[in-house]
C-alpha cells in the first residue's frame, strides 16, 4: 500500500516542502508515502464551480484506479492521533493505495467529496495550506509511529 497527499495548490515554501520530505522519509519502506502538487485553475472570471470542475478533472488524472479517497473537509471526522492511528491500520489491512486531498482555496467539489470513503477534519482552526500539507505528513508519520510502538509518540 502506498499513501499518497495529493494537494491542490501553488508551490510552498521551501521549509514546507523540507518539513514533509522529512515526514515522508521516515516512513516505513511497506507504507511509502509522497506529496504530489496540482495546480489550481487559474481564477480569472470563472465560478466557484468552474474553477472546483477544473480542479476535479486534474485530480482525477492522478488518482490510481481503484485506490482509497480520503478528503480533507471541515466536516470531517475529527480524530485524535490515536483514532487516527486505528483508522491508518485498517486502510493498511484493506491494502488499496490511500489518496488524502487537500483541496484548493476554493475547497474540494461535491462529486469527489461524495466518492471519498473517508473525511477528515485537521483542526478546527483555519490553517494555510502549506501548513495542512506539513501536518498531514507529520501526523501520519505519528500515525505509523503508535502502530510501531515507537516512542516518537507519547501518550499522557
Amino acid at each position: 500500500m502506498k499513501l499518497q497527499v495529493v494537494a491542490v495548490g501553488h508551490r510552498q515554501p521551501d521549509w514546507v516542502a523540507a518539513g514533509c520530505a522529512e515526514y515522508l522519509k521516515r516512513m516505513p519502506r511497506e507504507l511509502p508515502a509522497s506529496v504530489l502538487e496540482i495546480k489550481p485553475e487559474p481564477r480569472g472570471s470563472k465560478t466557484r464551480e468552474q474553477l472546483l470542475a477544473a480542479e476535479k478533472a486534474r485530480i482525477r488524472e492522478v488518482l490510481p484506479n481503484s485506490c482509497r479517497l480520503i478528503v480533507l473537509d471541515e466536516k470531517g471526522d475529527d480524530l485524535t492521533t490515536l483514532q487516527l492511528a486505528r483508522r491508518l491500520e485498517n486502510w493498511m489491512q484493506d491494502g488499496r493505495d490511500c489518496v488524502l486531498l487537500i483541496g484548493g482555496a476554493d475547497g474540494i467539489d461535491e462529486e469527489l467529496k461524495r466518492q471519498a470513503s473517508d473525511k477528515l477534519r485537521l483542526s478546527s482552526l483555519t490553517l494555510p495550506h502549506g501548513m495542512a500539507r506539513l501536518l498531514l505528513c507529520e501526523q501520519l508519520y505519528r500515525a505509523v509511529s503508535v502502530l510501531k510502538n515507537h516512542p516518537y509518540h507519547r501518550e499522557g
